[in-house]
């Protein structure tokens, strides 16, 4: 996978080999301030098939709600994150500069924050302009969310 940057050649984020982690690429911003790393922690991807890619995040103290189990945020964040990370890994369209036009989630089970949350996310069609993806939020066996989501690819490629 190759370096994300804008026109002027400027790098946002890198999506390389994982060498702690065989398998699994990191998909990290570079300004380590911005969401994705300041909040998420940073992601984890791999290819799951043709057009699926599964996203990882391991969740941290601060990711819990009141109750002890990780909040709806947290779960929101890696959905919406896991839409740019598949049709970057999967795709190769510039993330950077494309945007959610709608997510719609749905959450299931509460999520553990001693384990990690996977995104599983397929990606059901692709128009010159649009991107239309659906998944599944998981931990092993245990289905924590589902969602749908549209994202509006960049102008330039």
């Amino acid at each position: 996978m190759r370096d994300e940057g804008d026109a002027a050649g400027r790098t946002h984020f890198t999506c390389l080999p994982d060498p702690d982690h065989p398998g699994w690429h990191r998909w990290r911003l570079n300004d380590p301030t911005l969401y994705n790393e300041a909040i998420l922690g940073g992601a984890r991807v791999r290819a799951e098939g043709p057009g699926s890619v599964r996203v990882r995040i391991i969740p941290q103290e601060s990711h819990r709600n009141n109750a002890g189990n990780i909040h709806g945020g947290i779960i929101l964040g890696l959905m919406d994150m896991s839409l740019f990370a598949t049709l970057h890994f999967a795709h190769g369209v510039r993330a950077e500069s494309a945007s959610t036009v709608d997510l719609s989630s749905q959450f299931i089970s509460p999520g553990d924050p001693g384990k990690p949350l996977d995104a599983v996310v397929d990606v059901l069609r692709e128009t010159r302009r649009l991107a239309f993806l659906r998944g599944l939020v998981v931990q092993d066996d245990v289905i924590v969310g589902s969602f749908s989501g549209t994202v509006r690819k960049p102008t330039v490629q």
